[in-house]
């Protein structure tokens, strides 16, 4: 018996399955330390002790997409270390603020399958959720994964696809985030002097700068997230295939975008929860970056005067600046410099 994983192929999934990820991960000032190096974010909220404790946080809480990183790296040698590509995302929830020296841990559910036409890939839908060492939900989210098949001519299973929904509802929102004090938000330490208030639905915000991927930068990014996905780091294997080299993680755009945002959106400091995602098109190293956002929807949170939830839309793009806010073609069709659509509520001080 081989004591060596190749991991899950598509015909490893059934509805229903549970997954429990292996190696819980301890976040430390380190890991923060570095996720600040790779990306350079500057929201006040999760850079200062001194600014968080000010509104009542008891410390500095881990950025959110770090710890969605965490997460969902755990699930990655069980779920997608075959995958062609990681295609969307639905219904993320962040539900409790995680901070230096919490540990995550990661379980998923298969809750879709359905083979592509081809014969020998096919898309596994999953839901997982970080938890705490206490047991503390801390995120869950689904996402959908084109996986490879071991064997073309296995049969297909019988497709489910699972209803997911449009958008979070704002009152499911601000779980991770404890009561603030507005009146104690320093505009000018937190670098932006706009609030809840001040955004319009239908507003489009040019984050004006842009940010060149790196090879070595893209690389230690992944394996700070312990992602083992074979088609960011084996050029070997890679090389073979379809763009003939490695692809950059899609969390790593994410988070380069929401890094750019602060430039328009600086108080909005919580990534409350991810209404949908879409990986457009792929990332390789040595292209640049650049971000947009659109005001999809404002909202007040039930028992909330502290905060509103803003809905965006950000769009990344590829070598492209983003003045002229490309999204669609005159066909209807993405832009060609379009990387990433991607949906999220984020709350910020009334």
């Amino acid at each position: 018996m081989s004591k060596t994983s190749s991991g899950h192929f598509f015909e490893d999934f059934n509805v229903g399955q549970v997954l429990r990820h292996a190696t819980p991960r301890t976040v430390t000032a380190g890991d923060v330390a570095l996720y600040t190096a790779l990306y350079g974010s500057r929201f006040a909220v999760q850079s200062s002790d001194a600014f968080a404790s000010a509104i009542r946080y008891p410390q500095a809480p881990v950025d959110d997409l770090l710890v969605f990183h965490i997460v969902f790296g755990k699930t990655v040698p069980d779920i997608s270390l075959n995958a062609v590509a990681n295609l969307g995302y639905a219904g993320g929830r962040f539900l409790s603020p995680v901070y230096p020296g919490d540990t995550l841990s990661a379980v998923s559910e298969v809750i879709g399958v359905k083979e592509n036409s081809n014969g020998r890939t096919g898309v596994v839908y999953v839901r997982s959720t970080g938890y705490k060492q206490d047991g503390t939900e801390v995120l869950d989210y689904v996402r959908w994964v084109m996986v490879k098949k071991r064997d073309p001519a296995s049969p297909a299973p019988d497709p489910v696809v699972p209803d997911l929904p449009e958008a979070i509802d704002p009152d499911g929102l601000g779980d991770a985030c404890p009561l603030i004090d507005p009146q104690a938000w320093d505009d000018g330490l937190s670098g932006a002097p706009h609030r809840f208030g001040d955004y319009a639905v239908g507003e489009r915000i040019d984050h004006v700068d842009g940010m060149t991927v790196e090879e070595a930068e893209h690389q230690i990014a992944t394996r700070l997230y312990q992602n083992t996905a074979k088609v960011h780091f084996n050029q070997f294997t890679e090389g073979q295939g379809r763009f003939g080299r490695r692809l950059i993680y899609g969390g790593h755009v994410i988070s380069i975008a929401r890094a750019l945002s602060f430039n328009g959106l600086g108080n909005a400091f919580h990534v409350a929860g991810i209404n949908a995602g879409r990986h457009v098109a792929p990332l390789f190293a040595g292209d640049t970056v650049f971000a947009w956002s659109q005001v999809l929807e404002t909202a007040s949170i039930s028992g909330r005067q502290d905060v509103g939830a803003v809905r965006l839309r950000m769009i990344a793009t590829r070598d492209r600046p983003c003045h002229d806010f490309p999204l669609l073609d005159a066909d209807g069709a993405y832009d060609e410099s379009v990387i990433l659509d991607f949906d999220c509520w984020t709350l910020m001080p009334r």
